[in-house]
Order: C-alpha cells, then sequence, then structure tokens
C-alpha cells in the first residue's frame, strides 16, 4: 500500500478573514482558490482539487501546527514575507534550524487563528539541483 496524504482541513473562525490571509501566502506559491462555499469553507489547490482548506468552525479553534515544503531557501523567505504583509504574526523568522538536520532551513508564522505555519527546505545549497 502506498499512502499519501489527500487533503487537509484547516478549522478557523472566520472563512473570509482566512481565506484572504491564505488567497495572499498561497497564490504565490501556484495555489488558488479551487472550491469557495463562502463563509463556510474555502479550498485550495494547483489543480482542479482542493488539497488544503479553511473551514468555519465556532471558536474556540485548537491551533496546530502546519508545514509546507519549499524547494529552497529564497522561497522559505518569501513565503514569510508574503505571510507577515498579510497580517501573520512571527513565530521564528527565517533561518537555520540544526536541531531538526543540518540543512534544515524554515520559517515559522502564526495565521489569524493561530495556527503556526512552517514553510520549510530541507535541500544542501552546496548540491546541484
Amino acid at each position: 500500500m502506498s499512502l499519501t496524504l489527500d487533503h487537509l482541513n484547516l478549522y478557523v473562525a472566520s472563512v473570509p478573514k482566512s481565506a484572504a490571509f491564505y488567497d495572499a501566502v498561497l497564490s504565490p506559491q501556484g495555489y488558488r482558490r479551487v472550491r469557495d462555499f463562502g463563509d463556510v469553507a474555502v479550498g485550495y489547490g494547483t489543480g482542479d482539487y482542493s488539497i488544503f482548506a479553511v473551514v468555519r468552525q465556532a471558536p474556540p479553534i485548537q491551533p496546530v501546527h502546519v508545514a509546507f515544503r519549499v524547494a529552497s531557501r529564497a522561497e522559505v523567505e518569501a513565503f514569510y514575507a508574503d505571510a507577515m504583509a498579510a497580517g501573520a504574526n512571527d513565530n521564528g523568522g527565517p533561518g537555520l534550524r540544526p536541531h531538526y538536520h543540518a540543512h534544515y532551513y524554515a520559517a515559522f508564522v502564526l495565521d489569524p487563528d493561530g495556527h503556526n505555519l512552517e514553510v520549510v527546505c530541507h535541500r544542501d545549497p552546496s548540491e546541484p539541483r
């Protein structure tokens, strides 16, 4: 059996507020809204299928950690900058996290509901692409 993550729903207090945030941080990464159920849910994907969605839930919202993998350190820095410009709270700027492994380069932000978003590059920059 091959197990692959199909989709993820992130519960939020306000879909319009969260959708505006995720529009700003996911669109530069090639994600777009592929499902829109108004103030109930919005789904994002790179094709016709939603793989990441924000779904309304009554507070209190239990924050979770979501990590997105990117191919370069520059993409980590760009995601972090986009998220901060969209109103995220800093939870650890771009940099090496050698306690994970020697090339773990990541940044962390908190979204409007306090979810800890990480963007990470595992690549050794000295290796050819």
